[in-house]
């Protein structure tokens, strides 16, 4: 869930303007083909919403990205490119986070198919709660004075049927002509403030009927609402519950709005937020810094893991030059954020976007593997036992899962978790062998069983260590399919108790990469082209000068 502010709510206008001209583009470009929300289910939607993505679009972006990293530059003059440094004036500034954050909007109503705007819900002790609630009641009591006063006063009055006025107008649809100019002329303004000033105004029968359309107006969900304005004798509670209940309606049209907006959006948002970070990337050179950051060290890593070889020089060169490859780099770049500290370490400028994504994808990974090597060590020391009883594995696997529960917290303590673990195991354990009429584990095999439990908490643990590195590997492989929908990456042994939930979180993490990947390509294959060039220059200087 989000919070709608009025740059967003003019965004959306500004959205289904730029969808339609990109439609037009590509009606008259047959050729062009590319591609193309935060709540608790926003994770669970971004596959379904890449899916239809796919669905709709072709893969030519993901081509092109590819093809951008051996191409040379100067043939493709339309590539993002960054400007020289300059003096950025403030509007300039201002204009550019505007168009940061219309970006983030369209790329969350892009990835998060259950994405939906919420107005925000200050803490009740909160300052910003004591103010509003401070100022709001200053003004309402301010517009219960003037209309008290002998004779009344409408300026108040008069700003807020005028408010009204711009609300019921915004909710109608470009062909009910009949119904605005009803509007304009029962709240004519001009007329109201001629009728205030002979004090011949009636503000209860405008009341009435503004309730009356809103009644017309509002989505189903909102009718209880608005009845209960009819119950509102007093003219300032009412006026009061009028706006407060335009509010909700205005935010059911926004949500109506970006559902229905979505498809156009995924039509045209790779084209979309590429153009906007090249915005951005003009009038901030060094915007990128973060990101080539990144890149170096996926580059070193990669160039740690190439063999030494013992053949000539330039065979040598040769082989490191093959194994640096863009697509590797980049793959060991992404796995990276499985493990990633984003509470210490910046995550690139490409990334921010989906940071609550990957963070929270990298805690429920995390999660899957103290349980993937708690079952495997269980499997190891008691298999035997439990063979051939699948529920019962199942179970065992619950009960894990529910004790490791908020192991991100910072008040969690793993050792004590571990513990508890390992005596509700055997509890488990023992109860269903006598259940089959077998003995229960001796205090040896449960000590033992118990300190191979305990000893998961550290991070080199071998048992641990395995399961990472399986998972890694997972996860790498999923990566290196082109298309996720036709080719599913084998699950490594070991990790079959968490299959499921490793198929759904790898499928979530392969999704935005490969977005990611679209959009970013080419501002990549820039960085990458200058990294790797310079990388096989040095190697090769070097080489040249080895006896």
């Amino acid at each position: 869930m989000a919070r709608l502010g009025p740059l967003q709510i003019r965004h959306l206008s500004y959205l289904q303007s730029f969808c339609r001209v990109t439609t037009l583009e590509s009606e008259k470009m047959p050729f062009s083909n590319e591609k193309h929300s935060l709540n608790d289910d926003s994770l669970n939607s971004d596959t379904e919403s890449c899916e239809r993505s796919d669905s709709v679009n072709s893969s030519s972006d993901y081509e092109y990205a590819r093809q951008s990293f051996s191409s040379d530059s100067s043939s493709k003059p339309s590539s993002p490119t960054s400007s020289p440094p300059k003096m950025v004036s403030f509007d300039d500034l201002m204009e550019t986070a505007k168009g940061l954050s219309n970006m983030t909007l369209a790329h969350e109503i892009v990835m998060n198919s259950n994405f939906q705007m919420k107005p925000i819900d200050l803490p009740p002790q909160s300052l910003q709660r004591r103010v509003k609630e401070i100022v709001h009641k200053a003004f309402w009591d301010c517009l219960e004075a003037q209309l008290n006063k002998d004779p009344p006063e409408y300026n108040h009055a008069l700003l807020l049927l005028g408010e009204i006025k711009e609300i019921l107008l915004s909710f109608l649809i470009p062909g009910q002509n009949r119904l605005r100019n009803q509007i304009s002329e029962v709240l004519d303004l001009d007329l109201i403030q001629q009728q205030a000033e002979h004090n011949a105004i009636d503000i209860h029968r405008l009341a009435v009927y503004i309730v009356t359309l809103m009644g017309k107006l509002c989505a189903p969900v909102r009718d209880d609402d608005v009845k209960k304005l009819k119950s509102v004798t007093e003219i300032v509670p009412l006026f009061r519950e009028i706006f407060h209940v335009l509010d909700l309606m205005t935010m059911d049209m926004v949500n109506f709005t970006i559902q229905n907006i979505r498809p156009h959006i995924q039509q045209c948002s790779v084209d979309y937020e590429r153009s906007k970070f090249q915005d951005f990337l003009n009038k901030q050179p060094n915007a990128l810094d973060y990101t080539t950051q990144w890149l170096k060290e996926s580059i070193a890593e990669v160039s740690a893991s190439v063999p030494s070889s013992d053949t000539s020089p330039s065979g040598a060169a040769g082989s490191s030059s093959l194994s640096l490859s863009p697509s590797s780099v980049l793959n060991n770049g992404y796995l990276k954020f499985l493990q990633w500290d984003y509470d210490n370490k910046p995550v690139p400028e490409t990334l921010l976007t989906d940071q609550s994504r990957l963070q929270e994808l990298q805690q429920r990974l995390n999660q899957q593997r103290l349980v993937a090597s708690l079952m495997l060590i269980i499997y190891n020391m008691v298999g035997t036992t439990i063979s051939g009883l699948p529920e019962f594995a199942d179970k065992l696997k619950q009960v894990i899962t529910v004790l490791l529960e908020g192991m991100h917290d910072k008040n969690f303590n793993l050792e004590e978790t571990l513990e508890t673990i390992s005596v509700k195991v055997c509890c488990e354990i023992n109860q269903s062998l006598t259940e089959r009429g077998y003995p229960a584990l001796n205090n040896e095999s449960q000590a033992n069983l118990t300190g191979q439990i305990c000893s998961i908490k550290q991070e080199s643990n071998s048992v641990r260590t395995l399961i990472n590195n399986r998972i890694e590997l997972y996860i790498r492989n999923l990566l290196s399919v082109p298309n996720l929908q036709k080719s599913i990456s084998v699950v490594p042994g070991g990790l079959a108790p968490i299959q499921a939930e490793l198929e759904e979180i790898g499928s979530q993490y392969v999704c935005i990469i490969k977005y990611n990947i679209q959009v970013y390509g080419p501002f990549y294959s820039g960085i990458l082209r200058k990294l790797l060039f310079n990388n096989l220059a040095t190697a090769g200087t070097t080489a040249s000068h080895s006896p």
